[in-house]
């Protein structure tokens, strides 16, 4: 049932331009699914969708391109999500905060969250900011030096 949900927001996506999530409900909905909006939420997250700007002006949700090929390997894909998203970095005590495109935050936490960084206990989302909690502050030191230098073989 999550795969087949799941394969059909990626169809109502590449075919409408949603913006919102009760509008992905919406046409769930017209599909004979009854969702929650916190249901949606999760999807978003795992699928790795991100809110841009299209050519109108308008925010719309997008299935990344590196994602959308399936070449590489997982960390390829984080490395390249985060270049393309993140703004800055930096760290608080055992917190690290990265900030990054309006959008763009849910697609990095999710992936931050996968892929199991020595120290890191958890990471909290919001649209382009994301808090990282690290185990302590010498691993935030060194989290936030990793970032950096993912970020830095682009910029």
């Amino acid at each position: 049932m999550k795969k087949e949900r799941q394969r059909l927001i990626l169809k109502i996506i590449s075919e409408n331009p949603i913006g919102l999530q009760e509008e992905i409900q919406k046409k769930l909905m017209e599909h004979g699914l009854k969702v929650t909006q916190a249901t949606i939420s999760r999807d978003i997250k795992e699928l790795a969708l991100v809110k841009a700007m299209d050519r109108n002006g308008q925010y719309r949700y997008y299935l990344p391109a590196h994602l959308r090929d399936n070449n590489g390997s997982a960390e390829e894909l984080f490395i390249n999500i985060l270049r393309q998203s993140m703004v800055s970095v930096d760290n608080a005590m055992n917190t690290v905060v990265i900030k990054t495109h309006i959008g763009m935050a849910q697609a990095v936490c999710a992936k931050l969250d996968r892929a199991n960084y020595i120290g890191l206990v958890g990471t909290l989302a919001g649209d382009d900011t994301i808090f990282a909690l690290m185990r302590s502050e010498q691993d935030a030191v060194n989290f936030k030096r990793i970032i950096e230098e993912i970020a830095k073989q682009v910029k």
